[in-house]
């Protein structure tokens, strides 16, 4: 396959959180909703700076001249990145400041600069400095005698130019950072509009002189930075991995600053003492026409109170009705697979399913392998209480888990102090994987009770990503189960699985067979179709598969939310499209046509080298007739959806779907749907 067959996956990335950025331009989005894109825009590149841009720095520094699938090396990705994101960097200050901001004014948010205060506000502010914010501040000199401090990344600082302390001396520099334990815009009690504030940087500048007896600065710069957090570490020894990991935590602190966010127009001496002292490239240096770093969208405005209507209206998550009976969750499963769409579906059952098996006296064993879990989480209370109740309590719990290491670590030793067998993975393999293996006294003997999921054991995400789980008591797939867990918890030695599919071991190749499979059907001209719903999609051998299958004429339909380095080029049968919504499409799931006999597969796994080969994963069918129809219904209103999807063209861009009628917004039609029948058993 030829190299530019494939889309460099950075820059597909680039055009995904394009993607994410226009919906806070769209006016199906109520007002508020619209700044929580902009805030999930700036925090997607903060991750893409620390973890992608990063890795590419490193790479020109240890592997300069190895080229990446689409054949470009690491430098020639970093030249292409830097435009397009100071690209979508522009777009995302054009569209705060000439659309958003105006629009939050007219609906009565007002944020005020200095030049607009009048004076009871900025006597309000002064009283409000003095108080609230002064005693947080610590001042640090930087000159000849004082090095310059290693500053936190991803921190909101101020740069300051001090007079000279002698007359015709230099003019001084000297740092605060911002206290982030208060609130970002500071919030005044009095004005015009229902409600209206004030950055805290701009209120820390307006009264900075008090920090320094009096003498006002004669310039401030407001400035962020970004540091590398893509460390090579060594995880072959799960002893040891632990102390490995806070190293590594330790180690981005103090990480190179590859991006340098300051205000536009802030003083060039400042800004040529920070490129100095950080050690920053020119092209790294980003100029901002606004506030740094538009988190507080999110965090604070979104939640303003008396603005129901500018806000998605709330919605209760549908509970199957066999979970509203009284009795045992596990008496409910006993009577059919049940299928979970979250977070149209409460996640209540799956807490359920796990709160029960830790109090319930007939459970012998509890088995789990954990990814990212929230910060206070109810799963691992249980799990704990299980444990201390004499259960054997099994937990695998990934602690290379991106940007969750810190909290993962202490889960680890949360649940080793109450008793549980704790693994924090396995040696040379992320552990991705999302199951739960529940072992009960019956009796008729031993039943395994079994979780299986596309998404993270995680309460909070749960009700803002959109993820498939599957709670049953087959007895296959208990079976399967128990040998995965001696896999990953011993030596990997144990009997192959029937009906689980698990990676590095066998989902590639598992994945290859069933394209192949519709591949030949198309070429005997059996109905040959494939729905494949992803994050992301990367792998060059899986793609090259499916432009063999879609050459031979099987109708290939790619629901892909991230990254895509597959081209469509001119094949009318080959589609890719990419939804952006209210929730974060995170489900990974399969349809394969099978000569009419549609197999059904939902997994942890995107196709990534990363999932296929350097991680576990599973993939599990879904056999009941009635689920297997509720994921292809899911998967066709999404491939109808003409409000939020966006299409791959021939180029490899996106543009929006023709909004042709009847339109369709698939993420609120799930919301708004009812909850579909049970049948009476």
């Amino acid at each position: 396959m030829d190299k530019s067959e494939i889309f460099n996956r950075e820059l597909s990335w680039v055009q995904f959180n394009r993607r994410v950025l226009e919906e806070a331009a769209n006016p199906d989005n109520p007002l508020l909703e619209r700044g929580k894109f902009l805030s999930i825009c700036a925090s997607n590149l903060d991750e893409f700076f620390m973890v992608r841009v990063g890795s590419l720095t490193r790479k020109t520094q240890v592997n300069p001249k190895k080229e990446d699938p689409a054949g470009m090396t690491p430098q020639q990705q970093l030249d292409a990145i830097f435009p397009a994101v100071r690209e979508m960097v522009d777009r995302q200050y054009e569209l705060l400041n000439d659309e958003y901001l105006p629009a939050l004014a007219q609906a009565g948010i007002h944020l005020l600069s200095p030049k607009d205060l009048d004076a009871e506000q900025r006597n309000w502010l002064s009283n409000y400095f003095d108080a609230q914010i002064q005693p947080l501040l610590t001042p640090r000199a930087v000159d000849d005698k004082r090095p310059f401090p290693l500053l936190t990344a991803r921190k909101l600082h101020l740069a300051l130019l001090l007079p000279p302390a002698v007359r015709g001396g230099a003019p001084r520099m000297a740092l605060l950072q911002l206290p982030s334990s208060l609130p970002r815009v500071t919030m005044l009690p009095m004005g015009i509009g229902k409600a209206r504030g004030i950055m805290l940087e701009d209120v820390v500048s307006i009264f900075s002189g008090r920090m320094f007896g009096g003498a006002h600065p004669i310039a401030i710069l407001p400035f962020r930075i970004t540091r590398n957090t893509d460390f090579v570490y060594d995880d072959t020894d799960a002893d040891a991995l632990i102390n490995e990991m806070r190293k590594n935590l330790k180690k981005r602190k103090w990480g190179h600053v590859v991006r340098l966010e300051v205000t536009a127009g802030g003083d060039n001496r400042l800004i040529m003492r920070l490129k100095k002292y950080l050690d920053v490239s020119d092209e790294a240096v980003f100029s901002i026409p606004g506030p740094l770093y538009l988190d507080f969208f999110m965090k604070q405005l979104s939640s303003l109170p008396d603005f129901d209507d500018f806000r998605f209206a709330p919605f209760t998550p549908r509970l199957d009705e066999r979970f509203r009976e009284a009795g045992s969750v596990f008496r409910a499963i006993r009577k059919g697979d049940i299928l979970l769409n979250h977070p149209f579906d409460s996640f209540d059952p799956v807490l359920r399913f796990i709160c029960e098996a830790a109090d319930d006296p007939n459970v012998m064993a509890i088995k789990q392998t954990l990814y990212r879990v929230s910060g206070k989480s109810p799963i691992v209370a249980a799990l704990s209480r299980a444990a201390q109740q004499g259960k054997q309590v099994t937990v695998l719990i990934e602690v290379r888990a991106r940007f969750d290491e810190e909290n993962n670590i202490n889960w680890c030793m949360e649940l080793e102090k109450a008793g549980c067998h704790v693994f924090y993975g396995v040696p040379k393999l992320k552990t991705h994987s999302k199951i739960t293996l529940v072992v009960r006294k019956e009796p008729d003997g031993l039943r395994r009770y079994v979780h299986l999921g596309t998404g993270n054991y995680n309460d909070v995400t749960a009700k803002l990503y959109t993820d498939m789980g599957l709670l049953t008591c087959d007895d296959v797939i208990g079976r399967d189960a128990g040998a995965f867990f001696n896999t990953v918890t011993g030596y990997g030695e144990t009997a192959p699985m029937e009906k689980l599919i698990a990676a590095p071991t066998h989902l590639r190749k598992s994945i290859k067979r069933l394209i192949k499979r519709e591949t030949e059907n198309a070429l005997a001209g059996q109905p040959a179709r494939i729905i494949a719903k992803m994050n992301s999609l990367v792998d060059p051998k899986i793609i090259k598969s499916l432009y063999k299958a879609a050459d031979a004429g099987v109708e290939i339909d790619l629901i892909i939310r991230g990254i895509c380095c597959l081209k469509t080029g001119g094949r009318e049968n080959l589609r890719v499209r990419s939804i952006v919504g209210r929730f974060l499409e995170h489900t990974r799931a399969f349809v394969f046509e099978n000569g009419g006999e549609r197999e059904v597969y939902l997994s942890s796994a995107d196709w990534m080298p990363r999932n296929l080969d350097k991680r576990v994963e599973l993939m599990f069918p879904i056999e009941d007739a009635d689920l297997k129809n509720r994921v292809i219904a899911s998967l066709q209103d999404e491939l109808r959806d003409n409000m939020k999807a966006w299409e791959m063209k021939k180029s490899g861009k996106y543009r929006r779907v023709k909004r042709d009628l009847p339109l369709l917004n698939c993420q609120e039609a799930r919301v708004l749907g009812p909850a579909l029948p049970v049948e009476d058993e």
